[in-house]
């Protein structure tokens, strides 16, 4: 198979789809893989590197595209790389489709089959490819909010950690999660005073077990949301409903009603976000205050750290860039009905079910869809 690594376009996007290493198991087994220029230079990833690896080094995006059939990337593919788009590609990336519907339009009419990261399970109803960035998320939401509190960037001038003698800053954590476990585990870390809710018991109970005294835990009812995160000075939107838009759980009547100064972290920005208020924002202005509560929403946090992100994303994703390339799209997907569920758009029709309701779209059946491919 023919596979192509593009230049992410995102702003302050640095992340690469495959590394050298990847791309070099992949022409081990005899795939070619072209690269384009500079695709992942910024994290020190060379053209020579990907040369050594047996890639071929695309000079611009056109040609990328035209000599691929698989395409690999990180983030949701911008308008000009939709419009690259034809029915014989494959694009395998995050897609956060929910909450986009011009991206939804796009891929649609583009008549490519797409497989968004963010929708493949496992055997146990996880998110695999999901799991690698939301962790990354987890730990960065803690380490911007920390810095966000500072009163130079807006904040309340509130240390998480606190000093002897001075009660610690207040974090109230929505979600437990993948994303909510990590930024627990860094909170926790910093001594800061931390509640986390959420409404799956076994989540509660889980993060009870490892935390014991440190952390509280509740049931994440409308009155416990409310209190929490008026009382917080430090709030991390952590929810999740795989594939579909983020429920609002913060009005912008409660978020009127929050500390002056207090910062929300909406990490649920991809699908939309978790509060009425949050809208996405970019590494280069990543916060604006919207009644004094300073909101951080940048839609691609582990794009900053980019090296690590790459790294840990690539060791979830090639299993199952090798399936797609060994067997063929088609047969990859009827074999794994995990890297099925991952599939959102094919033959210009919707197979992800909470995308097609978040659109008002029809729905078909990916299992149905197969045979035309």
């Amino acid at each position: 198979m023919r596979i192509g690594i593009p230049t992410e376009l995102k702003n302050h996007e640095y992340r690469v789809g495959l590394t050298p290493a990847s791309v070099a198991e992949l022409t081990a087994l005899g795939h070619e893989v072209w690269v384009e220029s500079q695709a992942g230079a910024a994290i020190g990833f060379t053209d020579t590197d990907y040369r050594a690896a047996g890639a071929h080094v695309a000079t611009d995006a056109t040609a990328l595209y035209e000599a691929a059939e698989l395409i690999v990337k990180v983030k949701e593919p911008l308008a000009e790389e939709r419009a690259r788009l034809r029915p014989h590609h494959t694009l395998f990336t995050y897609l956060h489709l929910a909450p986009d519907r011009a991206q939804t339009d796009d891929l649609l009419a583009s008549g490519a089959t797409c497989i968004a990261y963010e929708t493949v399970s496992d055997a146990q109803g996880r998110l695999p490819l999901l799991a690698p960035m939301s962790e990354v998320a987890g730990r960065m939401a803690i380490q911007a909010g920390a810095h966000c509190l500072e009163k130079a960037q807006g904040g309340r001038g509130v240390l998480l950690g606190g000093v002897p003698g001075v009660p610690a800053g207040k974090v109230t954590i929505l979600g437990g999660g993948v994303v909510g476990s990590q930024a627990v585990a860094m909170a926790v870390g910093l001594g800061a005073d931390v509640t986390v809710l959420d409404r799956s018991l076994d989540a509660l109970r889980r993060l009870d077990a490892q935390y014991g005294n440190r952390i509280a835990t509740l049931h994440a009812t409308g009155a416990a949301v409310c209190e929490q995160v008026l009382a917080a000075d430090l709030v991390i939107g952590a929810v999740l409903i795989p594939g579909a838009a983020a429920p609002r759980l913060i009005g912008a009547e409660m978020l009127a009603r929050m500390k002056p100064g207090a910062v929300l972290v909406d990490v649920a920005i991809d699908q939309g976000g978790c509060a009425e208020t949050s809208h996405p924002t970019t590494h280069d202005e990543p916060t604006y205050v919207v009644d004094g509560v300073v909101h951080y929403c940048v839609a691609n946090m582990p794009g900053a750290v980019a090296r690590t992100s790459t790294l840990a994303l690539n060791n979830a994703t090639l299993p199952f860039v090798v399936a797609l390339a060994e067997k063929g799209v088609r047969r990859a997907l009827e074999d794994d009905p995990h890297l099925r569920n991952g599939l959102n758009v094919a033959r210009g029709q919707l197979t992800c079910a909470s995308v097609a309701e978040a659109h008002g779209l029809p729905y078909r059946n990916a299992a149905e869809l197969l045979a035309r491919l």
